[in-house]
């Protein structure tokens, strides 16, 4: 699985930085699906947490509530800011 990415970021308080997984580029019959047809996944990989988050950790997959992160980006790489509440499991 190799190592994760360090994180640029480094979250406060109860935030978690996470990287979204890639959005499925074709479908089961093998169709390619055009950029505007891809969903936007809500599971993201955790690569860094902050001192007060208790039920996460760094490498879980973790399913978020779309619309409460903030989306950041670094050097190609794009990262989510979430906090623990609205992680809603672990993978």
């Amino acid at each position: 699985m190799g190592s994760a990415k360090p994180s640029p970021i480094r979250p406060l308080a109860d935030r978690v930085v996470a990287i979204r997984e890639t959005a499925q580029e074709k479908t089961s019959s093998g169709l390619y699906l055009p950029e505007t047809a891809k969903e936007k996944p809500v599971v993201a990989k955790v690569i860094a947490v902050g001192t007060d988050v208790k039920q996460v950790s760094i490498g879980d997959r973790v399913i978020y509530k779309d619309y409460t992160v903030t989306e950041l980006k670094i050097d190609n790489t794009e990262y989510l800011i979430v906090k623990e509440d609205d992680i809603l499991g672990v993978m």
